[in-house]
């Protein structure tokens, strides 16, 4: 748009950007991906790793990209989707800047490599940061907080805790994911039997895995349903 158009009709240039919320797991704990910023403003702070939007990219594709150079991580080995917008005044010292929040979701996932304007990429326990609103910059403590509360909830009506298990896996491993994330431990037999009686959630392999005690632990994949039919909620007794 022109400047002089701009200034005649008293628009506001934005930028758009995207961050993204990538979340693992790891030796029991739920792990969010952060970067070290190696620029202004904030450098030498912790945060969520993206940036800006390129004019012939979608949204989509700017993200991975800027997951990849910020990060090293491939976006296609993630459940990657939409989480919100945030453009509140004030959000980044530079202007006005509207981001577009993405998370992300990846089984026991590699070590990141820092790159671009990021000085360092590292995995940290999500209980580190989430009761420090001043940990991360800009104002990626409240994407992160957003983030949490949809993947707790998506737990509950959809089938994506399997993303978080490397194919096969058993049902403990499955049941892990729901402790972690919701921080809470459950039934173990209450959780089989609605795992395995729920649409579409699990599908044996026919094979089975050596335990340090007692008997081999059947194997499953992730099956095709998306929805939980019914859903495991985390207010059920």
């Amino acid at each position: 748009m022109d400047d002089r158009l701009v200034r005649s009709v008293g628009v506001e240039l934005s930028l758009v950007t995207v961050d993204l919320a990538i979340f693992t797991i790891r030796d029991g704990a739920l792990m969010i991906l952060l970067i070290e910023r190696g620029e202004e403003p904030f450098r030498g702070r912790s945060a969520l790793p993206g940036g800006r939007v390129r004019s012939e990219e979608t949204l989509d594709e700017g993200a991975r990209r800027e997951l990849m150079e910020e990060t090293g991580i491939d976006g296609g080995r993630l459940h990657l989707e939409q989480l919100g917008a945030y453009g509140d005044p004030g959000r980044d010292p530079r202007g006005r800047v509207v981001t577009v929040a993405y998370l992300a979701l990846g089984p026991d996932l590699p070590e990141p490599v820092g790159g671009t304007d990021a000085a360092h990429a590292h995995w940290v326990p999500v209980e580190a940061v989430i009761g420090d609103p001043g940990a991360l910059a800009f104002d990626h403590g409240r994407v992160l907080n957003d983030a949490l509360e949809r993947i707790r909830e998506k737990l509950e009506y959809t089938t994506v805790a399997a993303v978080f298990c490397p194919e096969p896996f058993t049902l403990t491993e499955l049941r892990t994911v729901y402790e972690v994330v919701w921080g809470r431990g459950l039934d173990p037999s209450n959780f089989r039997r609605k795992a395995t009686r729920a649409e579409g959630f699990v599908e044996p392999t026919g094979a089975q895995r050596a335990q340090q005690a007692g008997r081999p632990a059947s194997l499953y994949r992730k099956g095709d349903a998306s929805l939980l039919t019914p859903p495991l909620l985390r207010s059920a007794p």
